[in-house]
């Protein structure tokens, strides 16, 4: 079928209407009709070709919710009128230790991601700038109604990308969990680790955004260009997760771990970070990084967010303001994430 959607027609160019074809609905393929798409930063790295050469045109868009509209015949796990969603990926080789493990984005042989990649039918994947996508059914996640939807959408990204490390390092009732970084990751880290019951902490540039990280869930916030903030929190974190795509002083904020505490990077900056190693050495800490998640993981978090009520903080925009929506995310004016509302491609 042939769709609706934004696309980057080259590198540097504004995304622009277009229509793209989708294919038929397979045995185990889902048609969802898209009500919601976040706009995530990758996106914007991915199509100005900050991360390397892209297939153009290419649809942007891995956060994704909707309702099945089709289903295949061996389809059971989703039905019509279903609410659901799609993530970072859309398939993997199910057959590694890594996908039989349900962490199906390490997969051994490579995920196909959402866009941007070579689909199973020798195809590019195209991503949920768009009316509708086809899916195989095994990374299609069933997303609870009572998430309103379009906070759900960034759930697909934001959300298990900062969920999957803080359950993987334990975060929870007496750890000390710091979060770098106040954006669309940022603020869902916040919310998820107080969920968790942690005490939480914000590192942000300046403390513009410090009435927020509180209403957040965040018990403190301090600001990193003060260099007094490193003297006074030295030790003192369980657990570092930063979000921020930029770079930063490694070895200043490895500093601020306690005894076996970890740094992990969730946050991918176009250029390399680098360490003193005796960072690392003189309190056996860790530093360490994250992607997203599987699909069991994610289908796990979109449940604990129904359970407690988190949703991201959004801004919903019609379709026609998504690159004034890129450039004011290059600027930081955004909180926390945008969220298409897809109807306005029809």
């Amino acid at each position: 079928m042939n769709v609706h959607a934004y696309a980057a027609p080259a590198v540097a160019e504004p995304l622009a209407p277009t229509v793209i074809e989708r294919r038929a609905v397979g045995p185990n393929d889902v048609l969802i009709e898209v009500t919601h798409a976040g706009i995530c930063h990758s996106d914007i790295h991915t199509v100005r070709g900050d991360w390397g050469p892209q297939p153009y045109p290419l649809v942007p868009g891995h956060e994704i919710v909707g309702v099945v509209a089709e289903v295949g015949p061996a389809v059971t796990r989703h039905r019509v009128g279903d609410r659901v969603g799609v993530g970072c990926m859309v398939n993997s080789c199910r057959a590694c230790a890594n996908c039989r493990a349900g962490q199906e984005q390490y997969c051994l042989s490579g995920m196909t991601p959402t866009y941007g990649a070579v689909d199973r039918d020798g195809t590019i994947t195209q991503g949920g700038y768009s009316t509708h996508v086809v899916a195989d059914a095994d990374f299609v996640l069933r997303v609870p109604d009572s998430i309103d939807p379009a906070a759900a959408a960034p759930l697909l990204c934001a959300g298990i990308t900062t969920y999957s490390p803080l359950r993987r390092w334990g975060a929870g009732p007496g750890k000390r969990v710091a979060v770098v970084g106040l954006g669309g990751l940022g603020h869902m880290a916040v919310k998820l680790a107080s969920a968790m019951g942690a005490e939480v902490t914000v590192l942000s540039q300046s403390l513009k955004k410090q009435e927020d990280g509180l209403r957040l869930g965040a018990d403190h916030y301090f600001a990193t260009s003060d260099p007094d903030t490193f003297t006074q929190l030295a030790g003192r974190f369980d657990l570092i997760v930063n979000t921020v795509s930029a770079s930063i002083d490694v070895d200043a904020h490895l500093s601020l771990l306690a005894l076996d505490g970890a740094l992990v990077n969730v946050g991918a900056p176009a250029e390399p970070l680098s360490l003193d190693v005796f960072s690392l050495i003189g309190a056996r800490r860790s530093f360490a990084g994250s992607m997203i998640g599987g699909i069991p993981e994610t289908q796990e978090m979109l449940d604990f967010c129904a359970e407690h009520g988190i949703g991201a903080e959004v801004e919903v925009i019609p379709a026609d303001r998504i690159n004034e929506a890129y450039e004011r995310v290059l600027a930081s004016d955004v909180r926390y994430r945008f969220v298409i509302d897809t109807a306005t491609l029809r």
